[in-house]
């Protein structure tokens, strides 16, 4: 066998209408200090176009697509710095990992995952991981989905709560769940949401769905769930361009003994770059409630 084939780490190849589309990770080779975690990565276009980034050399803890969390019980399973109130971001060896337990489903258009996240050996959640890829109706160019469920358990036997460098000081900065990291391009990718335009107009704010526009491709995410569409979006597009729907933007979310918390993200993949009212009739055909042009 080939070494470097021996050496890859174990993945999934997702496939829509037969082409491949994304490549998931399930059990990834990384530092601890990256918090690792099963993530996908490259994800691309109908067209072949790569829109996803792993390992970007400005945050090398950004790995594609996925869920990642910066405080789960004062624990890091974001990777890198943990926010510290009154010291900002600080090296703490406080990091989790996302361990794949098994496959209940298994198919090339997706699967059923649980996962462990594990840290100071001690388990914390128990997550049920549903990923799916559909093709989607889209009037001109090609166009398909991924639809990302997570449900996290609260295996502890004590409340436990979810938080983000926002809830412990830092404002503006509530990132922490579902996470999607992009390309970096000489220029920024343009960002609009149901309700306005740019970083500004939707970051820390809710929309019935989000688009990221590049030249040649075109992301638009969406909350499937009520629960999800109260989550604010997390937005990045000048430092780096990442999106992301926060579970503890500005408090800190109770999980009870026992309790479950589900969220849902379908993001439509696009080629070519979209206007508002493509993305709006993408966006409506991605959740359960819709939207308006």
């Amino acid at each position: 066998m080939n070494r470097s084939l021996a050496n890859r780490p174990p993945c999934t190849v997702l496939r829509c209408d037969g082409r491949p589309v994304g490549t998931y990770t399930h059990r990834p080779q990384l530092p601890g200090t990256l918090s690792p975690r099963p993530y996908l990565h490259p994800v691309r276009t109908l067209a072949g176009i790569t829109v996803t980034e792993s390992r970007p050399a400005d945050h090398p803890h950004h790995l594609g697509v996925g869920m990642a969390v910066p405080d789960v019980a004062g624990r890091n399973f974001w990777g890198g710095r943990t926010y510290v109130r009154g010291q900002g971001p600080t090296e703490l060896d406080n990091h989790g990992s996302q361990r794949h337990l098994g496959w209940l489903l298994r198919d090339p258009d997706g699967f059923v995952e649980e996962l462990s996240w594990v840290a100071g050996g001690r388990q914390i959640l128990l997550e049920r991981r549903t990923v799916a890829v559909r093709t989607v109706s889209h009037g001109a160019g090609g166009c398909w989905a991924l639809d990302f469920t997570t449900a996290l358990t609260n295996v502890t036997g004590e409340t436990i709560t979810i938080g983000s460098p926002a809830t412990n000081g830092r404002p503006g900065a509530g990132y922490g769940g579902f996470f999607w990291r992009a390309p970096r391009r000489s220029e920024p990718p343009r960002v609009f949401s149901a309700d306005g335009e740019g970083e500004a107009a939707a970051h820390g704010r809710t929309s019935d769905w989000l688009a990221l526009a590049a030249e040649d491709w075109t992301l638009v995410f969406a909350g499937a769930t009520g629960d999800t569409r109260a989550d604010p979006w997390f937005v990045r597009t000048g430092d780096y361009p990442g999106i992301g729907s926060a579970l503890a933007w500005d408090r800190r979310l109770a999980i009870a003994p026992a309790d479950t918390v589900t969220r849902r993200i379908v993001t439509a993949v696009a080629d070519g770059r979209l206007d508002r009212e493509a993305a709006a009739r993408i966006g409506a055909q991605l959740s359960d409630k819709g939207a308006t042009v």
